[in-house]
């Protein structure tokens, strides 16, 4: 990956949407050439895909948590399990696994306290796996970005 990658990625991270020819007048190059990196860059992985940011307050979506999950026993099997359950839960948006006294962290995003206080009680406590649930109620997100700073030899 070269410079001209890193600002093709760094584009679209601005502007998932940018046309071909827009992208490529950007970072310097004809179409072709710039289509051809930006498919290398999709077949390798290193593009998983692209996404549309919403606005969850305007989506009546007013709450945000960051729940920490612990596991009752740490094991492959109650691991598969358990983010099984939790791929079928659509308030959840990210699921992680972390090191120290947390499995696992959630994002979670709801309509109202209403809404959250039910998610917990009657899907997420109700994961037989499930041993410890630790909750923090999002006030305000200061910062989400899609890119993070590139090293100068990534991959």
């Amino acid at each position: 990956m070269d410079r001209t990658d890193r600002a093709i990625l760094q584009a679209l991270a601005e502007n998932a949407r940018i046309s071909n020819a827009e992208l490529a007048e950007r970072v310097h190059l004809t179409p072709t050439p710039c289509l051809r990196r930006l498919r290398r860059l999709e077949d390798s992985g290193i593009i998983q895909g692209y996404t549309v940011r919403l606005d969850h307050a305007a989506l009546g979506l007013g709450i945000s948590a960051l729940i920490f999950v612990q596991l009752e026993r740490n094991s492959l099997d109650n691991a598969n399990r358990f983010e099984a359950a939790v791929r079928e839960l659509p308030e959840v948006t990210e699921c992680s696994v972390l090191t120290g006294g947390h499995d696992y962290l959630l994002r979670v995003t709801v309509q109202d306290l209403e809404h959250y206080e039910r998610f917990v009680k009657e899907s997420l406590a109700s994961i037989p796996q499930v041993a410890n649930i630790d909750s923090r109620i999002v006030l305000k997100q200061v910062l989400s970005r899609s890119l993070v700073s590139l090293p100068d030899r990534a991959r």
